[in-house]
């Protein structure tokens, strides 16, 4: 077919407004799936800070009995701590008094060991709670539950709880069984408002030594809590002795309000009526609990109720 040059000029003017139709078409096909990628790139680079555990009940057996290398909850077993914390540019003595009980309770399908822990300021009860833990069988420590009461000069004022499982609370992992370093950090669980927990743990250092009042460690290995309730920049340090569980608390971050430290004193083994007091304690905080009615009552270990048979 013969063409004329003003046909030619046509054709070839069409043809380049094609081609740059096409180039725009795939330019912004690029843009788009550039934006879109990059999007889902950013959402799964934030969502280790944010996801939480998958819990499953069928991972626990025998799981009251917690004997972690880092996180071993023995009952009968009292670990004082003594330090301080920073308020409004003051220094206030703080002491920490944790007590495994003899006792457990069913969350969530799950038996936990009860640990019932005290905290001191200035000599005074600031804080009176139960704690919930259990171990699956992979040798991870989970975090099921607490139940806290706030004190004001030793008066109570108020309670706040969360259960694994009930109003929106999930499980979440205390201590890793083979904590390493680089690794992904971990929910230690979650409790939306009033309770608002929503701390993670990373594994920030193995292989330290530390010194403390109760005595020298080795292979010690340091967990950096933060709480987006706290914002980026606080974390609270613990170090953890094989063994022994945590020995040391610190802190870091501007942001971090809390600036408590504290350091293990001394490890305790209850006689039986100790450890009946703190029982009976733990019993009494988990009464008042508005929260414990759709939930089964703690109860005594089975290696307990067999000791008193004998």
């Amino acid at each position: 077919m013969n063409m004329n040059l003003e046909e030619v000029t046509m054709a070839k003017a069409a043809i380049r407004s094609c081609q740059e139709t096409m180039a725009l078409a795939v330019l912004v096909t690029f843009i788009c799936l550039g934006l879109f990628s990059g999007g889902v790139m950013a959402q799964k680079s934030k969502a280790p800070e944010d996801a939480l555990e998958a819990f499953d009940r069928n991972n626990f057996d025998n799981s009251a009995n917690v004997d972690n290398k880092w996180f071993p909850l023995q009952p009968g077993t009292q670990v004082v701590y003594k330090g301080f914390t920073e308020e409004d540019g003051k220094r206030v003595p703080a002491r920490v008094v944790q007590t495994v009980t003899d006792l457990t309770k069913v969350i969530n399908g799950v038996r936990t060991v009860v640990v019932w822990d005290v905290d001191y300021k200035d000599g005074k009860v600031k804080e009176s709670e139960i704690i919930f833990f259990a171990q699956a069988k992979d040798g991870n420590v989970w975090l099921l539950g607490e139940l806290r009461e706030v004190y004001d000069e030793a008066e109570f004022v108020g309670s706040r709880a969360w259960l694994a499982g009930l109003d929106g609370s999930n499980a979440g992992i205390m201590m890793k069984a083979d904590p390493r370093p680089g690794t992904p950090s971990y929910s230690q669980g979650y409790a939306p408002p009033p309770f608002n927990w929503a701390d993670r743990g990373a594994v920030e250092k193995v292989g330290q030594k530390a010194c403390v009042p109760a005595g020298c460690y080795k292979d010690v290995l340091v967990i950096a809590e933060s709480s987006k309730h706290e914002g980026p920049d606080a974390q609270q340090l613990k170090y953890y002795a094989p063994g022994v569980g945590y020995i040391k608390v610190g802190w870091r971050g501007k942001g971090e309000k809390l600036r408590e430290t504290l350091e293990l004193a001394e490890i305790v083994k209850l006689t039986p009526d100790a450890l009946a007091k703190a029982r009976a304690e733990a019993l009494e905080i988990e009464k008042r609990a508005y929260l414990y009615g759709r939930t089964p009552p703690a109860e005594l270990m089975k290696s307990a109720t067999d000791a008193r048979g004998q």
